[in-house]
């Protein structure tokens, strides 16, 4: 294991941290949560998907997110689309930066997740990555499941670096591996963190782990160990997938940021004002985050 001693940090927060839950979130406060992440160091946010409302209600004020972005060049905005309506979309408000693509491991989760099969989800993250080049933007491509689905169990190695292959020939910024349910362990991570890279050589490899059975940040040090170059996070511990059974929250951003920085890995991010964010989610949120940092006395105490 050969531990980097940088990786580029990616807030997440505002779109897998929140499309989950029950009870809507305003805008204004959504606007808050991604302009305290900017104040914490983030400068890769994803704050929003353009997806059905009907299906993701939560994310039905796409539009008016962007609209109230604040005019940042030194932050990259991502917005989630999962077909070439939802791109358009992105693109036409003006402020998404970079669009995020899904490609899908299996048949099962893919259909239930965005009504096509897992090689039609690959076609159309290509197309995706496609029209953001044609108009002026940069995308990455998220393979969901890359661990374990929740309808057919073990996904095979091989079938992800197939995958992240042919993605990886439109061109995307990154390809990113997803624990979508929280079923990957540090030695799963490793050896496929290390295939995927060498697969997709120059690109960088990005992680997205749920910490559903509480090995998330395991993981995350896991790949990292093994050359994941960029992290996903959310604030407090948010997060899950409507269409994914059992699918529990994101590592913590205060946390992943906490055992990073202590192990010498800088992320760009000040843990305080993270800390002061997570507890402010939680009095938005009514209830106790899963995050434990922000829940813990402060190490070392200052002097």
């Amino acid at each position: 294991m050969s531990i980097s001693d940088h990786i580029e940090f990616v807030e997440v927060g505002p779109r897998d941290g929140l499309q989950n839950e029950a009870v809507l979130v305003s805008t204004q406060n959504k606007l808050a949560l991604i302009n305290r992440a900017i104040d914490a160091g983030a400068r890769r946010i994803e704050v929003t998907s353009f997806v059905n409302p009907k299906r993701v209600p939560q994310m039905a004020d796409a539009e008016d997110i962007c609209a109230g972005l604040p005019d940042r060049d030194d932050v990259t905005f991502i917005g989630l689309v999962m077909n070439l309506r939802g791109a358009e979309r992105a693109i036409a408000t003006g402020k998404i930066d970079q669009l995020g693509a899904v490609a899908v491991a299996t048949d099962s989760f893919a259909m239930a997740n965005q009504g096509q099969s897992s090689n039609e989800s690959v076609e159309a993250a290509k197309a995706i990555i496609a029209l953001a080049h044609a108009e002026g933007r940069s995308a990455q491509c998220t393979i969901a499941a890359s661990f374990g689905c929740p309808f057919e169990g073990e996904v095979a190695d091989k079938r992800v670096i197939e995958m992240a292959v042919a993605i990886a020939e439109a061109g995307p910024v990154e390809i990113a591996l997803a624990d979508t349910i929280g079923v990957g362990n540090p030695a799963h991570v490793a050896r496929l963190v290390t295939e995927i890279r060498k697969a997709v050589n120059p690109l960088p490899v990005r992680v997205h782990f749920h910490n559903t059975r509480n090995t998330g940040l395991a993981n995350v040090w896991a790949a990292v160990g093994a050359g994941a170059r960029v992290v996903d996070a959310s604030l407090g511990g948010l997060g899950g997938c409507p269409f994914a059974p059992g699918a529990a929250g994101n590592v913590p951003s205060e946390d992943v940021v906490y055992m990073l920085e202590r192990a010498g890995v800088s992320t760009g991010m000040n843990l305080q004002s993270l800390i002061e964010a997570s507890n402010w989610l939680s009095e938005i949120m009514g209830r106790k985050l899963p995050g434990m940092v922000a829940q813990s006395p402060s190490f070392p105490k200052a002097a």
